[in-house]
């Protein structure tokens, strides 16, 4: 593959190809002397038919606290940044542990752009991540127009009024409940909310089916991506949403398009934890 935009050396740039319940990446090994890819070569990776093709880019990086073992940054398919991506935390994981530098056994820590991790690899390719404690509050999602957290949050969206959740997973999140996901207006809500001016840095939108108090199916619209066929910090919002609202449990298997994620959340002020597989597709070089 042949690219002029480049990442700071002229030399080709490994990379492996992996995905999480169908969110896939390409992972980048910046370890060394390389410097972080600009948008151009972002979006040209992530192009479907020119690329590679991924809904993002993960770039691992020296560790920024001595608990952890290495860091990672995220990059979305149109070269904009993201802080939060659970999906892309266990294949992190997975690569550092096949690389070699994290333990086969037990548990370890990632810096990732908004904090650290803890992660357990649990066999069979499946990965339990520490996902942070979710956040209400309008400033910390953020949405503005409002000082206090409200559920719903009524906002009017392309000629249409919409009752919406609202929570921060490290990245803001809005949650619509419907019927049936598979007839969900995706491409009407979701487009609509990520340019509501209630979300000054836009949003992940969400839309859930629930099935019971321990199963939902969800359909994520992200940013700067579009639909994703999984979204884990996205599993962990709409369960966080749902459960505050008394609509579901505690401990939560969210079925998305691409495979099923097994999201708990023991208390209000405790970490959700998010557990699934990751999985290696292919290996190849990036020619800059």
């Amino acid at each position: 593959m042949t690219e002029t935009a480049g990442t700071g050396s002229t030399s080709a740039l490994p990379f492996s190809k992996m995905h999480g319940a169908g969110n896939d990446f390409v992972v980048l090994d910046l370890r060394g002397d390389r410097d972080a890819p600009q948008p151009d070569l972002c979006r040209a990776i992530a192009h479907r038919h020119h690329g590679v093709g991924c809904d993002q880019i993960l770039t691992i990086e020296a560790p920024r606290t001595a608990a952890a073992i290495a860091s990672y940054r995220i990059w979305n398919a149109d070269g904009s940044s993201s802080q939060q991506c659970g999906n892309g935390a266990r294949c992190v994981a997975a690569w550092l542990v096949r690389e070699g530098s994290a333990p086969a056994a037990g548990e370890f820590q990632l810096d990732s752009p908004i904090g650290a991790h803890t992660v357990q690899r649990l066999g069979d390719g499946r990965y339990r991540v520490n996902m942070g404690v979710p956040e209400f509050e309008p400033a910390r999602i953020p949405m503005v127009g409002f000082d206090a957290a409200r559920d719903p949050y009524v906002l009017p969206v392309r000629g249409s009024i919409m009752p919406v959740g609202a929570v921060s997973m490290g990245n803001p999140h809005a949650l619509i409940e419907v019927d049936d996901i598979d007839t969900a207006e995706l491409d009407l809500a979701g487009p609509g909310l990520q340019d509501h001016p209630a979300f000054p840095e836009s949003v992940n939108v969400g839309f859930a089916q629930i099935l019971g108090r321990d199963r939902i199916r969800l359909r994520v619209y992200e940013r700067g991506v579009g639909e994703t066929l999984a979204c884990g910090s996205g599993a962990c919002a709409a369960v966080a949403i749902l459960a505050r609202r008394g609509l579901v449990d505690r401990d939560v298997k969210v079925s998305l398009p691409g495979g099923d994620l097994q999201i708990s959340w023991p208390t209000d002020d405790q970490p959700m934890v998010m557990t699934g597989a990751a999985a290696f597709v292919f290996e190849g070089e990036w020619n800059a």
